[in-house]
């Protein structure tokens, strides 16, 4: 029976913070944790700014697809994770996870300007999420 604690990470579309936060938890702590992603609504893919600034810090996540969290209802975790205000709000419930944390995290896709002012909006929530799940790890 595998001993790793199951985590996952929810947000609204599935296509970025839970992209972002599902590498960073296999990078640093795979052999302790088996990470998953999943959206209330779900995109068509990844956001390929998400998988560009990631493969800046050396992890490739362009082969993740969006999950919807219907995907998840039979499964168990040990924590459960919103990285958003309106994943937190319309969650479903998952009695059986004893651990609950709620990560209030801005949409980088709904910034503006230029091209780079718009990745960088994404770096701030990778870099931010790196320091979230840093804590968690090490928790």
């Amino acid at each position: 029976m595998d001993k790793k604690q199951r985590v996952l990470f929810l947000s609204v579309r599935n296509s970025v913070r839970g992209q972002i936060a599902e590498g960073f938890l296999r990078a640093m702590a795979g052999d302790r944790y088996i990470a998953t992603s999943g959206g209330i609504d779900t995109d068509e893919q990844i956001d390929p700014i998400a998988a560009e600034v990631m493969a800046e810090v050396g992890i490739d996540i362009s082969k993740q697809k969006p999950k919807n969290v219907r995907e998840w209802f039979k499964e168990h975790f040990s924590c459960v994770v919103t990285l958003t205000d309106a994943a937190k709000e319309r969650a479903p419930v998952f009695p059986f996870t004893p651990h609950l944390l709620h990560w209030s995290l801005k949409d980088p896709t709904l910034a503006t300007g230029t091209s780079e002012e718009r990745k960088e909006a994404f770096r701030r929530v990778r870099d931010e999420l790196r320091t979230k799940i840093t804590e968690f790890v090490q928790a």
